[in-house]
This record gives C-alpha cells, structure tokens and sequence, in this order.
C-alpha cells in the first residue's frame, strides 16, 4: 500500500511560517493565520495517529504547529500593546512620536 500525504500539512507548515511574518499587523492578520493553523494541525494528528503507516508529512504537521503556537503568541502580545498603546496614548499622541522619530531620523542622516 503506497503512503499517502497527510491532508493539509504543507498548509499548516505555510499557514504557520505567515503568522509569524504577519506578526507586526496588529495582530489582525497573524492570530487568525495561527489560530486556523493549529485546528488543522490538531486534526490532522488525529488522523495521523490512527493509522500513522498509510501517511507521510507529520514532521510538516508538528513544525507548522510549533510555529502556529509561536505566532499566536507574538500576536497576541503585538495586539495587546496596541490596544495598551491606543488607549494610553491616543492616536495623537501616536502620531507625535512618529513625528519624533523621523526628525531623528533625518537628523542622523544629515550629519
């Protein structure tokens, strides 16, 4: 019986790699990148441990899992500071420091 691949796996493997890449978008693309890889990553285990000889790809499954976590985690954390950032700063006071920072870029660039 010939092996077959694992439904999903380079999905989840891709799915996970973008929701750590995505992770400066305030959260709002990475987390539902993450949270979407994780399902399919919990499903097809299952599937693979219940008959793990006809399937090949687990190792795409488990790193694309690994990476779902991770990016759920720094999105999660991303999207906490900004709410944190919006609601103690206000997006004037957003606007300023960015205001800051490119003076002092244009500063050090001219010197």
């Amino acid at each position: 019986m010939e092996k077959q691949q694992l439904p999903n796996a380079t999905l989840i493997l891709v799915f996970g790699i973008l929701s750590i890449v995505t992770c400066c978008c305030y959260g709002i693309i990475g987390l539902p990148l993450g949270i979407i890889a994780l399902v399919l990553a919990n499903k097809a285990t299952k599937l693979y441990m219940e008959s793990p000889e006809i399937y090949t790809g687990f190792q795409n499954v488990k790193t694309g899992r690994i990476l779902a976590i991770i990016g759920i985690v720094l999105n999660a954390i991303y999207l906490i500071y900004a709410i944190w950032l919006f609601s103690t700063v206000g997006m004037e006071g957003i606007q300023e420091i960015q205001e800051e920072f490119m003076k002092g870029l244009n500063e050090g660039s001219v010197e």
